[in-house]
This record gives structure tokens, sequence and C-alpha cells, in this order.
């Protein structure tokens, strides 16, 4: 969950590392560092606490620019934020540097092994990792041979991406990655390494994947790249269709607004994509649709915002596709499996295509023989290479860490597939051009959302979303939301669960936001909405047209009621954004939160 680069051969290395850094920065922003080197040996290391703009400021005032480096933005997993624990660390000698992301599970162990008598600077475990390759080495072994040592020494289900530079050959970089994303950027002058391609896409728009085991040595000339098995591999790179300008905040404030104001557009594309101009599917092939036919149950399997987005097309997979789905949260699933249908198909829901969790599921999947689906926004990446299909989301880069387009466009391609396999007994593609337009209508209604904030949850420590159905779907992903950058406590659950024990949690102002767009539920939604404000709850109703009264806080308008989460999930995601700007807080980048979860 932290953001690695690195560079050699392209001149002037710092512009690029800075760059990289500052669109790494929603991966991890407690620290950050940099390592600069060049062919005569001359090097700098630079750490600072914060944000990346502190770490510029420094390095700057350094003076040194080198022609290769590693660079790191921190997500704290080992020791608290600060310089001594931030990334890039080094071996006692001063002659080795490395970043690196994931957990090394037996650290303790191989401290207490191998380097007693070593003095250490930082409570991490990548020093200790980058104090054992100065072990190895000091016994003579080659830098190769030291890294590939201490990596055969990690505890066998630790995940890690490594880059490593060795201060006697300094413009060499040396790469390993299990379970962790890492990519080769390859120009026609030098070369980059990163654990997100966004981050270089100013550099080259061509990587290079690195698999599990890989081991990669990155020269300014040269790139060699060995298997899991030791033997060299050659791999071609692959282009990324990426638009810089996209992963920019242009005039907006946050990137979030920007991402919110963007889903009317996402679900253009995606409709684009999935249906050619008579309206009939494309882009989905027989083979994934006649495979998911023959399953008994489908599992869908997720994380988060994606679990929540889930939960809503559990309903089109069962209603049109008439398959029973099950939907599990993916942590709980890779250790506690449960029963399984026969024939079994599973959906991984993924923003990032990297999420560690689904990764471990879904390799536990494919060693049981089952087929596998990825839905992800990020095509080459690990969830999408691994399973047996993938399908693009399409909603381009999302850089805020609270998850808004993505939530969006993996709700429509879920619906989409489900359409494929069954009736949904209405014209998909045209009730989809009609949530476009009608999500638009909400977010060009801003204001109103920024005044229910402010005076619902400028003062609140906690807050409530109910629903029932789809609705409660929707309040579990509102709730999310809310807390997640805001710091407001906040639940989202079905309305009917009040009266069984967290009714007793409401106070005199305590914000209840009530989500009501399903007919057969609004007379007991409407009743539990009384309920709470007899408790001196403030309520405020998002309701859809057809079942609005007057009171109610916003109107939504309507669409086909299955697609309504699509609608309803916008007031929520305005209200958690303006509340947060309420607060005084950073709306793009929470504490203690990165965007991808790439560590379990």
């Amino acid at each position: 969950m932290c953001g690695i680069v690195g560079v050699t051969g392209v001149g002037d290395a710092l512009p690029y590392l800075l760059q990289g850094l500052q669109k790494l920065e929603y991966r991890g922003y407690d620290s950050a560092g940099v390592f600069l080197t060049d062919a005569s040996g001359k090097n700098e290391l630079i750490k600072e606490k914060g944000r990346v703009s502190k770490l510029a400021e420094k390095a700057k005032k350094a003076g040194f620019n080198g022609t290769a480096g590693i660079a790191h933005t921190r997500w704290a997993t080992h020791g608290n934020v600060t310089v001594e624990n931030a990334h890039p660390q080094k071996s006692a000698n001063d002659r080795f540097f490395l970043v690196h992301n994931g957990v090394i599970e037996n650290y303790k162990e191989l401290k207490d092994t191998y380097l007693k008598d070593v003095h250490f600077i930082s409570e991490t475990d990548t020093e200790v990792a980058v104090q054992l390759v100065n072990h190895f080495a000091e016994e003579g072994m080659s830098t190769e041979d030291a890294f590939r040592k201490m990596i055969s020494m990690l505890e066998g289900n630790s995940a890690y991406g490594f880059l490593l530079v060795d201060a006697k050959d300094p413009e060499t970089l040396y790469v390993a990655k299990k379970k962790s994303p890492l990519l080769i950027g390859v120009s026609d002058h030098g070369y980059a390494v990163t654990s997100d391609a966004a981050a270089m896409i100013d550099l080259t728009k061509d990587f290079v994947e690195l698999r599990d085991g890989d081991l990669a040595i990155v020269k300014p000339d040269s790139l060699t790249i060995f298997d899991a098995n030791g033997d060299a591999v050659n791999r071609e790179p692959f282009t990324l269709e990426i638009d810089p300008e996209d992963t920019d905040k242009g005039a907006y404030p946050y990137y979030m607004l920007k991402e919110v104001d963007e889903q009317a557009i996402v679900a253009r594309n995606i409709a684009s994509h999935y249906y050619d101009e008579d309206g009939n599917l494309q882009g989905i092939g027989c083979a994934i649709t006649d495979k998911m036919k023959e399953a008994d149950r489908l599992y869908i399997v997720a994380a988060g915002t994606s679990y929540h987005a889930g939960l809503v097309g559990k309903r089109y997979f069962e209603q049109w596709a008439k398959i029973p789905t099950a939907v599990h949260i993916s942590s709980e699933f890779a250790y506690d499996q449960p029963m399984l249908s026969e024939k079994p198909f599973f959906i991984f829901l993924s923003q990032s295509g990297e999420t560690a969790d689904s990764r471990e599921v879904l390799d536990n999947v494919k060693k049981q023989g089952f087929p596998a689906l990825t839905l992800a926004n990020v095509m080459n990446s690990t969830l999408t290479r691994e399973a047996d299909f993938a399908l693009p989301l399409l909603a381009g880069p999302e850089i805020a860490v609270a998850s808004t387009k993505a939530y969006t466009a993996q709700v429509i391609v879920q619906a989409i597939l489900a359409s494929a396999l069954g009736n949904p007994g209405f014209d998909l593609k045209a009730e989809l051009a009609k949530v476009a337009v009608e999500i638009q209508a909400i977010t060009d209604d801003k204001e109103k959302f920024k005044a229910i904030a402010e005076d619902a949850l400028a003062d609140q420590h906690s807050a409530f979303y109910i629903g029932r159905g789809l609705d409660a779907c929707v309040a579990l992903e509102a709730a999310l939301k809310l807390k997640e950058i805001s710091y407001i406590q906040t639940e989202g659950f079905a309305a009917g669960e009040l009266k069984h024990g967290t009714i007793s949690l409401i106070e005199d102002g305590t914000p209840v936001f009530a989500l009501l767009t399903q007919k057969k539920t609004e007379g007991l939604l409407r009743g539990e909405v009384a309920q709470v404000a007899a408790r001196g709850a403030n309520t405020i109703v998002f309701a859809s047209k057809s079942v609005a009264k007057e009171g109610d806080a916003f109107v939504l308008p309507e669409v086909n009621e299955l697609l309504m989460p699509l609608l309803a999930v916008i007031p929520t995601q305005l209200i958690a954004y303006y509340a947060t700007l309420a607060r005084g807080l950073d709306v793009d980048r929470p504490r203690n939160l990165a965007k991808s979860v790439t560590v379990q």
C-alpha cells in the first residue's frame, strides 16, 4: 500500500522520481524518500515525513539530480511515522539502498538469526531486508546472489515488491516481486520501475509486466528478467492507453469531486463499449457467458466499495440470469472458505486489480480448478492477468482514496453482464442512457448537498444511513464514504435492524440519512424514519420521485427501480465530500488509508 518508482539512464533522475511520487501519493503518504546516484558513485539519500511536496522542497535544496535513483511513498506498517522509518532504507555501511512494498512476516526471526551485531536505525522490516543483502554480500556473494538469497529466506506467504541499488554499481536497479505490483517502463532513453504505470506515464506508455517470483536487473541500456525458476525470459512490453491529462485534477480542487462529476461520462463510455449502434451486446464473449451458464452458483468476491457493488450485482444475476449468487468479503473467504456448490463460478471485483485479499482467493480458486472472471478498472493488473476471463470497468484513472466512479462502473458492468445471461425485461442500453442523464442532473445540483452536509454533519461525531432492499446495499457504501474521509463514525444497515439494537444509539440531533427508492418497502422505511425522529434524530430522506413526500431533503429522478442504486449513491458521495470540506480535512487523502490495499 505504498508507491515505488525508480529510474536509470533517463538523464536527470530527480524530476521523474518526484513526479512519479506525486502521482503515487494516493497509495501512501505518511512519509517519502528518494535515493539519487550517478555513474561516478556520488549519491544522496533524502527522506521526509508528510507529503511528497515536503520531500520535493528538501530534495531540490540538496541540488543533486543524479542519473539514477529509487523513491518511495510510505503507508506505515512497521514503526511510527518518522524520517528514520521512511524508505529508502540502507545497509549499515551505506552500500545498499532499498525500497519495499509488502510485509516480511518472519523479519524478527531473520534479524535475530543473522543480524544480531548490526545497529538498526529504523523499526521497519525493510531495513532487515537491506541489512540481510549486505550480510550476504560481505560473505562474498555478488549483489544479484545476495539479493536472491535474502528473498529466498522470506516466509513462504510474504508478499513483496523490492527495488535495490548497490552504491558500487550505482546505475543498476535490482527488482523483485511476489503478489505486489511492479512494472518495468521501457523508453528510448532509459528504464523505469514502478508499482503503478500512471506514475511514469510522462516518461513512457510501454511497460513490461513482472510476474510472481521474477527478478529483474535493469541497467541504463538493458533489461534482463529471470523467472521464478531462475531462467532468463523475454517479455514483450504492452502499451498503456492512457492520456497523462486523465491523471490531473484540471480545474477541480480535489480529485474526488472530479471523479464524482465524471460518473455520467463513465456510464456513457461503458454503454458505448458493450453495445453496438443497434443496441446489441458486444465485448462479452461466448466463452464467458457459456461458462457462467454452466454454473450452479456465482460467487462474487471483493473488498470495501467493490463488495458493496457486488451486493447490488447479486440482485441482477439472480433476478435476470436466475443464477443463485453469493457475495463474500475477500479477506474472510481467503482463510475461511465456505462450502461451495458443485459448479461454482467466481467473479472478482476490484478497482486496481491488485487487491491482495482477492488475489489470495483467486490463487486458491485456481488451485481447485474453478473458473474465474475479473472485473477491474486496471487491465494488465494481477487479477485480470491471472483470472480465466477479464472485463474492463472503463472508469478511467481513479486517484482519490474514496472510490466513486469505479463503484458506479462496477454496478453497470455487472448489470450488462447479467443481461447477457438473462432477460432484464427492459431495454438496458436505453435505461443506462437515461441513468447517465440523471446522474448529470444530480451532480449539477451540488449546492443542495453542500448545504445539507454543512447543516447536518459539521459538528457531529456519528451518523447513520438506512434503507431496505437495494437501498440497504447503497447505505453500506454511503456510510463507508462518509466515515473514511470525514472521520465521522457512520453505520449503514438495513432499516429493519434498527429495532434490534442500533436505535439505542440515537440521540438528539443524530443525523439519520434514509434512502428510499423501492416502492414495496416505502411504508416500512417511512415508519422507521418516524421512529428515529421520535427519539430526536435529524432525519434526512433522499427519495425517488415515485415515493417522495413533502419534506424530503432531495427528490431523485426516476429510472428503472433496479438501477436506482446508480442514482441514490450520488448524493451520498457529495454529502461525504462536503462534510469533509466543512471539517477542514483533506478529501483525497484521508488519514491511515491508501488507495490500493496490496498487502494483507
